[in-house]
């Protein structure tokens, strides 16, 4: 390795504010194989995809709307 590296040209990364954090969260069994189905399907890593849905959802400002019977 080099003693000294030249950082004067360096571009600062554009995606260092989107920088993941990771949690623990309890999922049903068939969400998780319902999401792993459609990561297949897409061919991208079912937790991306969680993470691409949720993110897609708060971008929106989705309301969960239930109800109760």
């Amino acid at each position: 390795m080099r003693e000294e590296y030249d950082f004067s040209n360096a571009v600062k990364n554009p995606y260092a504010k989107k920088i993941k954090k990771q949690i623990t969260i309890n999922i049903d069994s068939d969400t998780i194989e319902y999401f792993k189905e459609q990561s297949e399907i897409y061919g991208i890593p079912y937790q991306t995809l969680i993470n691409l849905f949720l993110s897609d959802c708060a971008k929106k400002k989705k309301k969960l709307q239930m109800s109760w019977k």
